[in-house]
């Protein structure tokens, strides 16, 4: 670790306060040409590394950040990227120069590329629970699995478990208590009821993640964040329209806080 290195240094008085403060600030962050600073010590301030959001970026410039990543000897943390498109990534596939030199996953479903240098070892401690209203939601509930797990958390779920008929909730939130989830994480588009409901009938934290599906005042998923932010079950709260990557890293942060008591 880098950081280690600067403070030894500064400790063995082998460099000034002044010069430990300027390695600092340069090894922060990685400057990538014109278009990306690369936090490279969120990891150690947050408990979890900066992820690329692959949309809405111009495919040379993706494929410049992924590179550079690849080419770092020095970094030696994951890659994550996040709402990257099957098409896209059979592009970088074919034009990274060393992509399969690396232990590399790509989720189809979740739309997410997860690039290491090391190989890790699974260590579960905890388990965090993940509910998909409908299998539509699944892609989004995806997308916050990967990171759950990549994260350290075992993940119980349960894809599928609507509201149209209600019976089949009950016997999905008896399985997560059962398993002692300590955190519920629930996908839901449409209305969005769902995470409420769940909110009202167990005693952990829930995480509502209001996704993109529906039609008519459902499209887009206003109506489900409507839904989830108005809710007056206690112990729900609510992350962004489709945004399975914020709802997993809130949760581990919860397990961390957990884990540090």
């Amino acid at each position: 670790m880098i950081l280690k290195k600067i403070l030894k240094k500064l400790i063995n008085g082998e460099i000034s306060v002044d010069e430990a403060e300027n390695l600092l600030k340069i090894n922060n962050i990685k400057q990538i040409e014109e278009i990306a600073n690369f936090d490279l010590s969120r990891k150690y301030r947050s408990g979890f590394p900066e992820a690329v959001l692959a949309k809405g970026k111009i495919y040379s410039d993706l494929l410049l950040i992924i590179q550079s990543y690849l080419e770092d000897n020095n970094n030696k943390d994951k890659l994550i990227v996040t709402k990257l498109k099957n098409d896209i990534y059979k592009k970088i596939i074919k034009d990274t120069h060393n992509l399969n030199d690396f232990n590399h996953n790509y989720n189809e479903k979740g739309k997410i590329l997860i690039i290491k240098k090391e190989e890790e070892k699974e260590d579960y401690k905890y388990k965090i629970g993940l509910i998909s209203a409908g299998t539509s939601d699944i892609p989004i509930a995806e997308e916050a699995r990967i990171i759950l797990q990549e994260g350290g958390c075992e993940v119980v779920k349960s894809y599928d478990v609507g509201i149209a008929g209600i019976h089949r909730v009950f016997p999905k939130i008896k399985k997560m208590i059962e398993e002692d989830v300590k955190v519920l994480i629930v996908c839901a588009g449409m209305e969005g009821a769902l995470a409420s409901i769940i909110a009202g009938l167990v005693d952990i934290p829930v995480i509502g993640v209001p996704t993109s599906i529906g039609y008519g005042i459902a499209a887009n998923g206003e109506a489900a964040i409507y839904t989830m932010l108005q809710s007056c079950a206690p112990g729900l709260s609510v992350v962004n329209i489709d945004n399975g990557f914020g709802a997993a890293i809130f949760a581990l942060t919860i397990i961390k806080l957990i884990e540090n008591n």
